[in-house]
């Protein structure tokens, strides 16, 4: 994904999303991913695929000890020490799936929209059990397995060009799926959801929540958003570590 995000062209389609100019209050599953965090004062949390800092600069200003920030993107982590600098995070440039994660490191590894990028799922929750102290949790958001089953991640359309349902194929195949998104080409990596929670009690996590965001109110009027009610889009899964 380095080369794609450091890509003129898709960098700056990717800054002008809502999202990213808004931050967290752009990100329509944020809400929900909030409710689900533990305790973040005095915490030492670890930050996968940061993207521009906005979740890892939330922890710093809600009394985190701690967060070291990886992206797989250089010019990512320019603009998230530009915006999002503040004391305390570290930016570290690393492909989250191979990055080394220090045992018992952490209270809390956190991942936003980044996991369905990652090659080899198990062996990174492994690395994630490992790498959190006893009690310590690890929270994450997917793009959800109905939306990246089909792999289009498009609607089907009328003759008329008005929205009919959206397609779900080859759910059971598990692999690669390549996407359009902001009119590049993208790799990601389709699971299940049999996959995605089996993986974490299969590492000796315990599920803790489970939540498939609905678009927040104050979003709903925008154009981009207009349809997002009618499929899951994200999956967001909270696992702890046994005391």
């Amino acid at each position: 994904m380095a080369g794609i995000y450091d890509d003129d062209g898709f960098f700056s389609a990717y800054s002008q999303m809502t999202r990213s100019e808004n931050g967290l209050r752009g990100a329509g599953e944020w809400e929900d991913m909030k409710s689900l965090l533990p305790s973040i004062s005095g915490s030492r949390i670890l930050d996968l695929g940061c993207g521009f800092g906005w979740h890892a600069s939330y922890f710093m200003q809600h009394g985190a000890a701690s967060v070291k920030a990886i992206d797989c993107s250089e010019r990512m982590l320019e603009r998230a020490r530009a915006i999002n600098g503040c004391s305390g995070i570290s930016y570290e440039l690393g492909d989250i799936g191979k990055t080394w994660i220090e045992e018992e490191g952490y209270d809390l590894i956190f991942s936003s929209l980044a996991i369905h990028y990652v090659e080899d799922y198990p062996a990174l929750i492994r690395k994630a059990y490992r790498g959190l102290c006893r009690g310590g949790c690890l929270l994450f958001s997917v793009e959800h397995p109905v939306f990246t089953a089909e792999g289009s991640e498009d609607w089907c359309y009328g003759e008329d060009g008005s929205i009919r349902h959206f397609p779900v194929d080859r759910y059971f195949e598990e692999g690669e799926r390549t996407t359009s998104f902001l009119g590049f080409p993208v790799l990601k990596l389709h699971r299940t959801l049999t996959t995605y929670v089996g993986g974490l009690l299969e590492a000796g996590f315990r599920i803790t929540g489970l939540k498939e965001p609905e678009v927040p109110e104050h979003l709903r009027d925008l154009e981009e958003m207009r349809n997002e009610w009618r499929r899951p889009m994200m999956l967001i899964l909270r696992a702890s570590r046994p005391e």
